[in-house]
C-alpha cells in the first residue's frame, strides 16, 4: 500500500513528465520513438503479414517527409539526435569560447556552414586553384601525384584507397587499393537496362555542372559524354557488389615492385610517394583485375579525357560546400532523381552532418556529456553478457559442427570484446584549423588531417581503442579484424534501448541487435577470420559445407522477397546481414527466456500480450519503414541489408517460437514447414 507521500510524489512526477512532453511538442522537439501498441494494426492476421500486424498503423500514419527518401525507426531516432545536436551547435556558436577547444571548432564549423551569403559571394572560387592544377597536368606522373592530393580531400576518382588492419596480419596497418571512381551509386547503374533513365539523367546532370563552370553548350555536352564513357569502362572492370563480400577473393598483397611490374606504364611509385608512402614495401590490392583494366584504359584514352574526368570528380565532391546553384544541382540529381527526395534537409541539419563527417568525435564528446548517462552503459554491459552467455552455449552444443572447428570457434569467442557508448579518449583535433568563414577550407583541412593520420600509420601497430563510428551515430558494428562489437551512444535509446520498457521489449530491440553483431563474427564473411582477426581457414571441410548448405537456404528465402513488382532482393548480397538477423533474434529470445526464468515476477502479460509476443512485436517495430520507390531500387542494388519489412519477418519465420507465440498454423502465408526452416547459430 502506497503512502500519501508516495502517491503525491508519483502524481508530481507524472505531471512533470506530461509537462515536459507538452513542452517538447510545442517546441517541435521530435518525440521519443519508443515501442508502442498504437503502431500495430490488429486487424491484420499475424500469420498473414506480421510486419503490418506489428507496425501497420505506423506505416499508414508516417509517410516519408518531403526532405527524406525513407522514413524508419532508425531515422526517427537519428532525427531526434540531430535535434539535440542542433541545440549543441547553436550553443557552441554563440558567446566567448576557448580558441582551439572542441566547442570553438564545432561552433565555427557550424557558422561557416550556415553562412550562405559568403558561399554565394565565392561561387566556384574555392576550387579555382585545383581546377588550374588539373589544367596544368602534362604527364601521367603529374596526374597521379595530383590525384593522390585530391583523394586526400575526398575526391573519389579513378580508384579508392584506405588504411586498415592487414587482414592477414591484423596487428598492423596496411595500405589498400580498391576499385572505385564512379559517380553513380554502383556498376549496375551503368550496365543494367533497368537504370537507363538514371544514366540519361546523370549525363544531363554532368553537362549542367560543366555549364555552371562556364563551359559552352557543345563543350559541356562533349565533356559529359567523356565522363560517362570513362566511368562505364570502369564499371565494366568492377566486380559486382555481392562479389565484393568475399574477403578471401578481395585480398591480394603485392610487393610494390611487383605491383609496378604488373602495371607497367602507370607511375605507381609516383602515386605512392605523393601519398607519403614512397618507402612502403607492399600494398594490398583488393581487385587486381580492375587495376589491370584501368592501366589499359589510361593507355587507350588521351590524358585530356582523364583531366576532364578529374575536373568532374573535383566538382562533384565539392558541390555540397559551394553556392546554391552548384549545391542545388547536386541535390537535384543525387537527392531528387536517384532517391526521390523532394526537398533538401534544413541547412542546419546539413551543417550538422558535415561536422559529424569531418570532426565527428569533437561533436561526439559534447553529445555524450549532454545526453549519455553512465547508467545506460552499465545496463548495456549486463545485456551484452547475457546474450554472449547464450551464444557461447550455442557454440558448445551445435549438432552440425565437429570438435576441431568448435574448439577454434570457442577460442575466437573467448577473445571477443565490446565497446559501449563512446571512446575512452576522444580524438585530438588540435592540429585542425577551423574558421568561421571558410566552409570548404574547414572540410578540406579536416580531411587532410584524417588522411595524414591514416597514411602515417601504414606499417605500424593497430590502435585497438579506435572507433569507426561517432558516438552520436544510430548504428552498431562488428569488426572482424579486431573481433569486437561496438555500440555508439546514439543507438542506446528507444526504440532499441528503453529503461522505461519491460525486458521483452528491450531484448527484442537492443538485445537482438547485440546478438546480430555477435553473429557477424560467424556469418559468411566473419567466419573466415580467426581469433586474432586474421583471414584464416580454420574450418574443417565438412563444417564449411554444412554452414554453406544452411546459408544457401537463407539466400533462396530472401531472393524470393519482392519489395516492388519485379524487383527481387539479392540474397547473396544481403546474406551476412540476414544470417546476423536470424542469429540475433534467436539468441536474444533465449536470453529473454533465461531472464524471465531467473525472475518469474517479470513474466506477465502487458496490454494483452505475453513477453514472447512483445519481444517479436518489438523486433518488427524496430524495422518499421516507408520508402520512396527510387530509394528502394537504389538500396536493393547497393545495400547489404534487406529492407525493413523483410528484416521484420525474415528471421521469425525460421523460429518455432514465432509460430507458438501467435498460433500460426500451416496454410498461413508466413508458414514455413519445419524441415524448410534455416537454423545456423
Amino acid at each position: 500500500m502506497k503512502s500519501r507521500r508516495g502517491v503525491l510524489l508519483g502524481t508530481l512526477i507524472a505531471a512533470i513528465w506530461l509537462g515536459l512532453c507538452l513542452y517538447c511538442e510545442a517546441q517541435g522537439i521530435p518525440k521519443v520513438p519508443r515501442f508502442s501498441l498504437d503502431y500495430m494494426d490488429k486487424t491484420v492476421d499475424p500469420g498473414t503479414n506480421f510486419f503490418s500486424f506489428a507496425a501497420g498503423n505506423w506505416v499508414k500514419t508516417n509517410p516519408v517527409p518531403a526532405n527524406k527518401s525513407r522514413w524508419t525507426g532508425f531515422v526517427e531516432l537519428q532525427e531526434r539526435n540531430w535535434f539535440l545536436i542542433h541545440e549543441l551547435l547553436r550553443s557552441c556558436s554563440t558567446g566567448v569560447v576557448l580558441y582551439g577547444s572542441s566547442v570553438q571548432k564545432v561552433g565555427d564549423f557550424y557558422l561557416s556552414a550556415i553562412d550562405t551569403n559568403r558561399l554565394e559571394f565565392l561561387r566556384f572560387k574555392p576550387i579555382e586553384n585545383d581546377l588550374k592544377k588539373i589544367a596544368a597536368v602534362k604527364s601521367p606522373e603529374e596526374y597521379l601525384r595530383l590525384l593522390a592530393e585530391l583523394q586526400g580531400r575526398g575526391v573519389d576518382a579513378c580508384f579508392s584507397r584506405s588504411v586498415s588492419a592487414d587482414a592477414r596480419n591484423s596487428g598492423f596497418y596496411a595500405f589498400y587499393l580498391s576499385q572505385g571512381g564512379l559517380g553513380l551509386p554502383d556498376r549496375d547503374y551503368y550496365l543494367a537496362e533497368s537504370f537507363a533513365k538514371q544514366r540519361e539523367a546523370y549525363l544531363a546532370h554532368v553537362e549542367r555542372m560543366f555549364a555552371l563552370l562556364g563551359e559552352g553548350t557543345n563543350q559541356a555536352k562533349a565533356h559529359a559524354a567523356t565522363v560517362l564513357q570513362l566511368e562505364t569502362e570502369l564499371a565494366k572492370a568492377s566486380k559486382a557488389r555481392a562479389d565484393l563480400r568475399d574477403p578471401l577473393a578481395n585480398y591480394h598483397k603485392y610487393a610494390v615492385s611487383d605491383f609496378e611490374e604488373e602495371l607497367t606504364g602507370m607511375p605507381v611509385r609516383a602515386y605512392l610517394e605523393a601519398c607519403g608512402l614512397g618507402k612502403t614495401p607492399d600494398v594490398v590490392v583488393r581487385q587486381p583485375a580492375f587495376f589491370t583494366a584501368l592501366k589499359q584504359l589510361t593507355a587507350d584514352r588521351p590524358l585530356e579525357d582523364w583531366k576532364t574526368y578529374l575536373r568532374w570528380h573535383l566538382v562533384r565532391a565539392s558541390a555540397p560546400y559551394l553556392h546554391s546553384a552548384a549545391e542545388g544541382q547536386d541535390f537535384a540529381f543525387y537527392g531528387q532523381t536517384l532517391r526521390e527526395q523532394k526537398e533538401q534537409e534544413p541547412r542546419w541539419q546539413r551543417a550538422a552532418k558535415m561536422i559529424d563527417e569531418e570532426i565527428g568525435e569533437a561533436l561526439g564528446e559534447l553529445f555524450v556529456k549532454a545526453h549519455f548517462p553512465r547508467s545506460a552503459r552499465q545496463r548495456m554491459l549486463e545485456l551484452v553478457e547475457n546474450v554472449k552467455a547464450v551464444f557461447r552455449e550455442r557454440l558448445q552444443q551445435l549438432d552440425w559442427m565437429t570438435e576441431p572447428t568448435r574448439a577454434k570457434a570457442l577460442a575466437k569467442f573467448d577473445r571477443f570484446t565490446q565497446k559501449i557508448g563512446h571512446p575512452e579518449k576522444f580524438r585530438d583535433y588540435s592540429a585542425v584549423e577551423i574558421r568561421s568563414n571558410d566552409l570548404i577550407g574547414n572540410v578540406w583541412r579536416s580531411q587532410e588531417f584524417e588522411t595524414h593520420r591514416q597514411l602515417s600509420r601504414v606499417g605500424g601497430p593497430v590502435d585497438r581503442s579506435e572507433w569507426r563510428m561517432t558516438p552520436q551515430t544510430v548504428n552498431a558494428y562488428y569488426s572482424p579484424l579486431q573481433n569486437e562489437i561496438v555500440f555508439p551512444a546514439g543507438i542506446l535509446q528507444p526504440p532499441f534501448f528503453d529503461p522505461q520498457m519491460d525486458d521483452a521489449v528491450n531484448y527484442g530491440g537492443i538485445g537482438a541487435v547485440i546478438g546480430h553483431e555477435i553473429t557477424h563474427g560467424y556469418d559468411d564473411q566473419g567466419r573466415k577470420y580467426d581469433a586474432s582477426g586474421n583471414l584464416n581457414d580454420w574450418w574443417t571441410e565438412a563444417d564449411a559445407k554444412a554452414f554453406e548448405t544452411q546459408a544457401q537456404r537463407l539466400v533462396e528465402q530472401y531472393n524470393a522477397y519482392e519489395p516492388l513488382p519485379g524487383l527481387h532482393l539479392n540474397g547473396k548480397l544481403t546474406l551476412g546481414e540476414n544470417i546476423a538477423d536470424l542469429g540475433g533474434v534467436s539468441i536474444a529470445y533465449e536470453a529473454l527466456e533465461r531472464a524471465l526464468a531467473k525472475d518469474p515476477s517479470k513474466r506477465k502479460t502487458i496490454d494483452g500480450f505475453t513477453p514472447e509476443q512483445r519481444f517479436e512485436i518489438a523486433w518488427a517495430q524496430v524495422w518499421r519503414i516507408n520508402c520512396k520507390e527510387a530509394e528502394t531500387r537504389r538500396l536493393v542494388t547497393v545495400d547489404p541489408h534487406s529492407p525493413g519489412q523483410f528484416r521484420a519477418i525474415g528471421p521469425l519465420v525460421n523460429l518455432q517460437e514465432f509460430y507458438d507465440a501467435f498460433g500460426v498454423k500451416e496454410g498461413k502465408p508466413l508458414w514455413k514447414a519445419p524441415e524448410s526452416r534455416t537454423k545456423i547459430w
